[in-house]
């Protein structure tokens, strides 16, 4: 992946993602036009815990989103507690996104707030 401070040509370098509270991700699910969720934790995180419908950000995910989605495709990346997540969410925005946001406390706070069910590392 290219370093996150990497702006694509054409790109809005002023647009900054925002931070969604599990709360708000969980109302944007239910939305008309949800948002992707883009999973951006090892595979030996994703395979103990991950949340239904997220994918894996992995290089052939980002090929697949450079390519062939919309910039305006509703985003939220979501990582263990947010850090790695709000990264990615740069990385996207740098690479012309504007729906882009990073959900904050990650999976442990979906686990938490959301979800208890979900197992917890």
């Amino acid at each position: 992946m290219e370093p996150i401070d990497h702006i694509a040509p054409g790109a809005n370098p002023m647009i900054m993602p925002r931070e969604n509270t599990v709360q708000e991700v969980a109302a944007r699910l239910g939305e008309a036009t949800p948002p992707r969720l883009v999973d951006v934790r090892e595979q030996s995180e994703y395979e103990i815990v991950h949340l239904e419908g997220g994918q894996l950000f992995t290089e052939a995910l980002i090929g697949e989103m450079l390519a062939g989605w919309p910039l305006d495709t509703p985003i939220v990346c979501y990582c263990h507690h947010g850090v790695r997540s709000m990264q990615a969410a740069l990385f996207l925005a740098g690479k012309g996104f504007t729906d882009v946001a990073s959900m904050a406390g990650g999976i442990e706070a979906w686990a938490v707030r959301i979800d208890p069910a979900l197992p917890r590392y």
